[in-house]
């Protein structure tokens, strides 16, 4: 496996651990895995800041209604950024996500920028 092999697949493995509650429910880990200037645009349009993520995150959902990632696929951009991409379903929402991770100085890979857009239901035309 190659070193962007292995930065794509580290990456899409933290993306997608953000995606449970017990990660999201851990604050240090959140912490750890969000980039210092990480932005969010959620799917409800709104804004949100690295504080106001690590104080909502912990009861956003549990795992019966935590959202399922598919056509999920990453990017090595550049030899420190990756952008990830998929989509997210839980019951009567379905959102495409996008996230920019960002490599420090140390070697760690952080979560720098996400956004979700709602996306057509099932049953509806894309």
């Amino acid at each position: 496996m190659t070193d962007t092999e292995d930065a794509v697949d580290h990456v899409i493995d933290a993306e997608l651990r953000l995606l449970t509650p017990e990660v999201r429910c851990d604050a240090d880990e959140v912490a750890r895995l969000l980039h210092p200037g990480f932005v969010e645009i959620g799917s409800s349009g709104r804004r949100w800041s690295r504080e106001e993520m690590l104080a909502a995150l912990g009861g956003m959902f549990t795992e019966a209604d935590r959202p399922r990632a598919r056509e999920v696929d990453a990017a090595r951009l550049a030899e420190s950024v990756v952008l990830v991409t998929y989509l997210t379903e839980h019951p009567g929402r379905r959102v495409r996500r996008s996230s920019l991770w960002l490599r420090d100085v140390d070697g760690t890979w952080r979560l720098s920028f996400h956004q979700g857009t709602v996306a057509p239901g099932a049953d509806e035309q894309p």
